[in-house]
């Protein structure tokens, strides 16, 4: 095996130092976290931060990156300022390999002498495509660039890989699937069957995309059967592409039923070492999304046996087995969805064995320390191919 020293290019990264964070941050920190414990030497470069700034611990440097403004061509001249700092440190420190996200294709204009490595997080051109939605044709080439000046591919499903792969054009070049690893010894629920009943919670970004305005329609009919719910959202705020309005809450908020909305409750943002106190809280966690590649905080919820109820579109279908794991429906099927919620606050013993199931598949399909694996296998793959 090769010796190693990873580059990693993220735009989020759930250390103290960065603050609130999910998703894409989650998943190659706990990557990070699990490789640094084989000695081997990690840099991540966190881009579009308000501040320039380094951290440096055992196995690990940490760089923020300040977003850098130009009044002409900022795309291009903000990648490149990007790459010369990028390429100091591959000099400087044996840097001999790099990850980046294929999101708005960041490495789009960057040249590298070591192999480049994209993660199928989810690129633009991916979501614009599970929602039916335009495009900027400008994202689309700066994705496509990147893509095509990369060496291999990782996808956390194999839907995502698949469909990317048919997006982008993608020939001759790897694509390997390893799914998103958790360190399961931080993810216990000593007492499963302690939570508040009847709350109803959904953790991630306020966003279209995730299914959060069908959230009104779905809670409503849970009322009509059990009016004691509650509804807990839990997430950042976004703008909404269709609406132009500012806020995705907003919009939801007007739609919910005027009796409704007195047992929902939207906390917003939070730290991520909050979210599992919300998650063992939970009666059901529901994630009606229409477009994700994974999703992390699914996984953390089964981690910790709560029974899901999550979209049936594609790459959920490799993390949950309908019925037995979990439940897959459509968001749009606001009957069926609201029915499986109430079938799980109608039975303690459904909660508990959807629970117990959950786990058993996470710790099967998901555990970090296999995962690591995986990943240094395959980097091994490419650096000995690039050699």
């Amino acid at each position: 095996m090769p010796k190693f020293h990873i580059g990693y290019i993220v735009s989020h990264y759930p250390h103290p130092a960065f603050g609130n964070d999910g998703g894409l941050g989650t998943s190659i920190y706990n990557l990070v976290e699990q490789i640094r414990k084989e000695d081997i030497r990690i840099t991540v470069f966190v881009y579009g931060q308000k501040e320039n700034f380094e951290l440096h611990e055992e196995n690990v440097s940490m760089y923020s990156l300040k977003q850098s403004w130009f009044k002409l061509f900022n795309f291009y001249f903000s990648r490149k300022k990007m790459e010369r700092f990028i390429k100091s440190k591959i000099k400087s420190d044996g840097i001999n390999i790099l990850e980046a996200p294929d999101w708005t294709g960041i490495t789009a204009f960057m040249n590298f002498d070591i192999p480049l490595i994209i993660r199928f997080h989810g690129s633009d051109t991916y979501f614009c495509h599970l929602e039916k939605r335009k495009q900027k044709f400008k994202n689309y080439c700066f994705e496509k660039w990147a893509v095509s000046h990369a060496d291999a591919f990782i996808s956390p499903t194999v839907y995502a890989g698949e469909v990317s792969k048919k997006l982008f054009g993608i020939k001759n070049k790897p694509i390997e699937t390893i799914h998103y690893g958790l360190k399961l010894q931080h993810f216990q629920n000593q007492d499963p069957n302690h939570y508040d009943r009847g709350l109803v919670l959904y953790i991630g970004n306020v966003i279209r995309k995730k299914g959060v305005l069908e959230l009104p329609k779905i809670f409503h009919l849970v009322r009509q059967k059990h009016p004691e719910a509650m509804l807990v959202i839990v997430g950042s705020d976004s703008s909404d592409v269709e609406t132009n309005s500012k806020s995705t809450w907003q919009l939801a908020k007007e739609t919910f039923d005027g009796e409704d909305i007195q047992n929902v409750s939207y906390v917003g943002p939070i730290l991520y070492h909050q979210v599992q106190a919300y998650i063992k809280r939970a009666n059901v966690c529901i994630f009606p999304t229409f477009a994700e590649t994974l999703g992390m905080v699914t996984i953390e919820s089964m981690a910790l046996q709560k029974p899901v109820v999550n979209s049936n579109i594609g790459w959920s279908q490799e993390l949950i087995e309908d019925g037995e794991s979990g439940y897959l429906v459509h968001p749009k099927d606001h009957v069926l969805y609201a029915n499986r919620i109430c079938d799980l606050l109608e039975s303690e013993s459904l909660c508990a064995s959807i629970g117990a199931a959950a786990r058993a598949k996470v710790e099967k399909q998901f555990n970090i320390e296999r995962i690591v694996e995986q990943n240094l296998d395959f980097y091994t793959k490419i650096l000995n191919k690039k050699n």
